[in-house]
């Protein structure tokens, strides 16, 4: 139980600011509905603003405003549907096959559809518009999603890399998990576990693209704010940072896979493989560390690239040991992704390509003409194909 509250609390400290950010909105929206505006039931108001808040929390303009459009729309359908059909059963089924088909086909997320589906069930069963049609509850929709877009830009524009701070590390948690979940399968020789292991590998796609949309969103916010336009060369760096992330969780993709494979052999995994991938989730964890902490204005962000570059080349240095030995074909594609992962994180934390290359296959054992087609990209080698990686 004490734990529970100190994680109850740890959280709450976090994120503070959002549930101050959602009352103050919901509130806002209900209070000019209300009382400036004059409808009598601004119910859809605030409701706006919480699920135009929550969906469009980091996310760009452009985007936001087709959520809010989005959820009038559906407002604006359900109240049409039940000026034709009334409240009984099939305008329930109409209303709701309606809203939802038309949350579904802008492309909402399952959270949006859902709190659509039930912002239109309780304009049917709940507060069924009486009489002739006033659009009360679209015009409502609208400056609830209005009040919620102007108060989470005023936040960003004041705060504009909190957001993008928070999905760093979230990214970079997620890869350091992953090679933690592959390690501890191989270590246990339990083939469910790799398999499982694998699965999260291919969902890390998520979280990359959540951070690229964060580093779009939070480039946006600093040119709205003029104080923060020294700051964009910051988000141009995390920018190219995600970039070479991709290709590092492509690379731990198939590091999995292979990990999938030794494992279903119930082969004994060398003790240095399972040091190497260790050593590479440290270095994952610590090149997070740096991009979030160079963001936050904190002096300790060459401390943690530091901190990479160390990790990284010492992956490197343990697994070129297996190198050396009869080993199975999986155990060799493992080393050849840990090379990969380990030039991609070096690069991310802002490395020189060509110096990166050098100093890797230095620590491999490996000679200019001797190293391999290997899956990191850009100017210092291949970006993978996405058929071998998901293959």
């Amino acid at each position: 139980m004490r734990h529970w509250w100190r994680s109850a609390g740890r959280r709450l400290r976090q994120d503070w600011m959002r549930v101050v950010e959602a009352a103050v909105a919901a509130t806002i929206a209900w209070f000019v509905a209300a009382r400036l505006i004059g409808h009598p039931d601004p119910f859809f108001a605030p409701t706006a603003a919480l699920v135009v808040l929550g969906e469009a929390r980091g996310k760009r303009i452009r985007q936001s405003v087709e959520i809010i459009l989005g959820v009038a729309a559906g407002v604006l359908v359900a109240e049409l549907a039940v000026q034709a059909l009334g409240s009984g059963p099939v305008a329930v089924f109409t209303v709701l096959a309606l809203t939802i088909g038309l949350m579904t086909a802008i492309g909402a997320s399952s959270t949006l559809v859902v709190q659509a589906a039930v912002s239109a069930l309780y304009l049917v069963a709940v507060a069924a518009p009486a009489g002739n049609l006033v659009p009360f509850r679209f015009v409502d929709a609208m400056v609830g999603g209005a009040v919620a877009l102007a108060v989470a830009q005023l936040l960003a524009v004041r705060s504009p890399l909190d957001e993008l701070v928070t999905q760093v590390r979230q990214s970079f948690a997620d890869l350091h998990e992953v090679l933690h979940e592959i390690n501890g399968s191989l270590q246990r020789c339990d083939e469910p576990a790799a398999q499982a292991a694998l699965e999260r590998a291919r969902e890390v796609d998520g979280c990359v693209e959540r951070l690229q949309t964060a580093v779009s969103a939070a480039a946006e916010s600093l040119r709205l704010g003029l104080r923060h336009r020294r700051r964009i060369d910051q988000v141009r760096q995390v920018q190219a940072s995600a970039r070479q992330l991709d290709y590092a969780a492509r690379n731990i993709r198939v590091l999995a896979r292979a990990g999938a494979t030794l494992a279903r052999q119930h082969t004994a995994t060398p003790p240095e493989l399972g040091d190497a991938i260790r050593a590479l989730a440290e270095a994952v964890h610590a090149a997070g560390e740096a991009l979030a902490t160079d963001l936050a204005g904190r002096a300790d962000a060459d401390r943690h690239a530091e901190q990479a570059d160390t990790a990284a080349l010492r992956a490197v240095r343990l697994a070129a040991g297996l190198l050396d030995s009869d080993q199975p074909l999986p155990v060799t594609m493992i080393v050849g992704q840990i090379r990969a992962t380990a030039i991609d994180l070096m690069r991310g934390v802002g490395q020189d390509a060509g110096g990166v290359l050098d100093r890797v296959d230095e620590a491999l054992g490996l000679t200019g003409v001797d190293r391999p087609g290997g899956q990191e990209a850009g100017p210092g080698g291949q970006e993978p194909s996405k058929r071998s990686v998901n293959a």
